[in-house]
């Protein structure tokens, strides 16, 4: 177990880490787009009705019902204009992008505790030991 005195200096590095990510030019990028979005009452609500829309079809697909082809027809249709309107597509654009980082650090922070040193690239590009792919 971690003690109070021990978690200054992570909480520190943590903070350093989020101080780096703020100051990159993508993270101001990426910020921009979302705010654009979330100032965009039309865009927000034609992104929930597609989200919400999807997830009721793959509802009704996991209960085993058959989707009509008018339900996909007008899913698509929907979709289709989210991805097609610039403020949701550079929103869902930006969440890829934050979540990608969001992984990447999370993957490093994962791969220390088992390892239990600072992983290296080879670390990540490994299967493992005697999984024969000769990484």
């Amino acid at each position: 177990m971690i003690t109070e005195t021990a978690e200054q200096p992570i909480l520190q590095k943590t903070r350093e880490l989020c101080e780096t990510l703020v100051s990159q030019p993508e993270f101001q990028s990426i910020r921009t787009r979302i705010d654009a979005f979330m100032a965009d009452e039309a865009a927000k609500l034609q992104y929930q009705c597609v989200m919400e829309k999807g997830e009721s079809l793959h509802h009704k697909q996991q209960m085993g019902l058959p989707l009509t082809e008018q339900e996909i027809t007008e899913f698509q249709k929907d979709r289709d204009a989210l991805v097609n309107n610039p403020v949701s597509r550079d929103f869902i654009d930006a969440q890829q992008q934050m979540q990608k980082v969001q992984d990447s650090v999370g993957q490093y922070v994962a791969k220390t505790f088992e390892l239990g040193r600072i992983p290296t690239e080879e670390d990540f590009t490994s299967c493992g030991q005697g999984c024969g792919c000769h990484h």
